[in-house]
């Protein structure tokens, strides 16, 4: 058997190499990659997509208003109801009246919610790792801090200081 000539054996598919050579391009890629590895697990998991950060967001302690929640995930609030309700039928949630401001609803998580948010934070773990695992412990470490850098410029939200959890933005 002869090999085939070697004009007609097609590379494997790829980007342009201008489009490679762009930081943003390839961070814009990735992150799709990630977000589209994240939802395949969280379906599995039976989770919607905003479950974990809606969890993790109340788990913090701090009762926040619906209003706080939707504008942290840039969510329209019509929209953070519907996830609301899901959570609240699910008894990972609970709302209730804000006493300082009656007209609004603080959200609280519920002991099931924490065990929720236990296994949604192994799930978010073992994605991170398999993603990651070309680099090094010190080459994530370091990817962490530029991402924390250039994320205090333009999504503040995401980037801030907490000696206690071990994060510098």
């Amino acid at each position: 058997m002869t090999a085939p000539p070697r004009d007609s054996v097609r590379p494997a598919p790829r980007v342009a190499k201008e489009l490679a050579a762009s930081s943003g391009f390839l961070l814009a890629r990735l992150g799709f990659a990630f977000k589209a590895k994240a939802i395949a697990a969280l379906g599995e998991a039976d989770c919607e997509v905003y479950d974990y950060s809606v969890l993790a967001i109340v788990a913090e302690g701090v009762p926040e208003t619906q209003a706080t929640i939707a504008a942290v995930l840039g969510v329209d609030p019509s929209r953070l109801v519907a996830l609301l309700d899901s959570l609240e039928r699910r008894g990972l949630v609970v709302r209730e009246r804000d006493v300082h401001d009656r007209r609004r609803h603080v959200v609280r998580i519920t002991p099931a919610g924490e065990r929720q948010l236990r296994r949604l934070r192994e799930l978010a773990q073992e994605i991170e790792d398999e993603f990651l695992a070309p680099l090094g412990a010190d080459d994530r470490q370091r990817l962490h801090e530029l991402l924390l850098r250039i994320a205090a410029v333009h999504d503040p939200g995401c980037a801030f200081r907490d000696a206690d959890a071990g994060v510098e933005g």
